[in-house]
């Protein structure tokens, strides 16, 4: 089995930032590519950022300037940096990864909280 495990989560105030970290775990032959998602109470899963394996990457226009995707490919490691955080940003982030085992597949960890205060 593939495990996605994210870490990097917490309460900060509007203005501030955070780092979130997810890290792929297990038996595979290759990750073709690594996002994050969130969800907000009420509201339907967004993506947020993506990276390619060849890295190449997309955002939703909410986050473009102020979020960063990147990952390091010897730890199998996607990052997210979120500068200048708002209020609209609180939610669930959720990690992915569309990963090649037996077959391509995606693949979604538990969801690491972020909450910025107002």
């Amino acid at each position: 089995q593939v495990m996605l495990v994210e870490s990097g989560g917490g309460l900060v105030q509007a203005g501030g930032s955070l780092r979130l970290s997810c890290a792929a775990s297990g038996s595979f032959f290759s990750i073709s590519s690594m996002g994050w998602y969130r969800q907000a109470p009420g509201k339907q899963r967004e993506l947020v950022a993506r990276i390619t394996s060849g890295g190449s990457t997309t955002y939703a226009d909410s986050v473009k300037g102020r979020f960063t995707i990147s990952r390091d490919n010897a730890k199998s490691t996607v990052y997210l940096q979120m500068n200048s955080l708002n209020a609209e940003d609180t939610a669930v982030y959720y990690c992915n990864a569309i990963i090649f085992r037996v077959a391509l597949r995606d693949y979604w960890g538990q969801g690491t909280q972020v909450t910025v205060s107002s």
